[in-house]
């Protein structure tokens, strides 16, 4: 199957990649930078584009059978108003320039699966959302809402599309859980604010997994959560990750200094989100790592 993924040398597509050569997809990179990044599997074409742009990158398109788009830069740091437009301009314009790139006429069938994230529920306390929940009202809620909202306009060229709620992605070598594991490494980790509040979190052997069950599965379109069967409580992770690395998790870091350091995403991360895979369950997914311990074992 001939492959396109959009931001394809990042974190998540370190891992993506590599799984999907292996199973025999052709797969080609896109990337503003492709000498950045991580090291992808020799079989890899890569094509150097500024996908947030109209180019010559879109007449190549039409030419693939799957378009995996992971682009957009990380919600991982402070917001400010310059940063939040980067948000959603490396997020809208790319989905944008994507699906105008896709001939309403093609003759061959389409995919396309689109990351988005499961901030879009905003914070909802102890309440378990599946895929029909509806979206919050903050930032992360409106950039996640029309980040999809893109994607669907390829409906009406008759392409099936599916849009992948990411919760936070556990790998080696990179991604949040190096940033989050770095405290406990100096004896300083625990809970972030008043620990309860909800993490989606999932496994990146799971995504990649999960990524190639719903190319298999036809049948399935629609936003589908990318989120571990067990989520977790914020202060059960530290402790999760205190154990497996074999350090204390008593520091709590309290909320006046994560919104003092992080501004609007500060509080972000001190609300989560209770995100069920309700989808990938009831079509029959198994998951290697439903718990977060069996994750962090396998990780740490």
């Amino acid at each position: 199957m001939r492959t396109l993924i959009v931001g394809g040398n990042g974190f998540v597509g370190s891992h993506l990649t590599p799984f999907l050569v292996e199973k025999g997809f052709d797969v080609t990179v896109m990337a503003r930078r492709p000498d950045r990044g991580a090291r992808l599997p020799s079989e890899v074409k890569m094509l150097a584009a500024d996908a947030t742009k109209p180019g010559e990158w879109q007449a190549q398109v039409p030419t693939f059978d799957l378009l995996i788009n992971l682009a957009g830069v990380s919600v991982f740091k402070k917001w400010d108003d310059a940063y939040k437009k980067l948000l959603r301009d490396t997020r809208i314009l790319t989905t944008r320039r994507l699906v105008e790139a896709i001939s309403s006429d093609a003759e061959r069938k389409i995919t396309l699966i689109n990351t988005s994230g499961a901030g879009i529920y905003g914070p909802t306390g102890d309440e378990e959302l599946t895929e029909s929940a509806p979206p919050g009202s903050d930032f992360l809620s409106h950039l996640a809402r029309d980040w999809e909202a893109e994607a669907y306009k390829a409906e009406e060229k008759g392409v099936r599309v599916l849009t992948t709620r990411f919760g936070i992605i556990l790998g080696k070598g990179g991604g949040a859980l190096t940033q989050m594991a770095l405290p406990f490494k100096f004896f300083a980790g625990g809970p972030i604010g008043s620990g309860r509040q909800w993490v989606p979190w999932m496994h990146v052997k799971d995504l990649c997994r999960a990524e190639l069950f719903l190319i298999e599965h036809e049948n399935i379109r629609g936003p589908v959560n990318f989120s571990a069967p067990v989520p977790v409580r914020n202060a059960d992770l530290g402790k999760a990750i205190g154990k497996a690395l074999g350090r204390p998790s008593f520091m709590p870091a309290p909320a006046f200094m994560i919104k003092l350091v992080l501004g609007e995403f500060g509080s972000v991360i001190l609300e989560g989100q209770r995100a069920i895979p309700k989808r990938l369950l009831d079509n029959g997914f198994r998951f290697d790592f439903p718990t977060i311990d069996e994750a962090l074992k396998d990780l740490l």
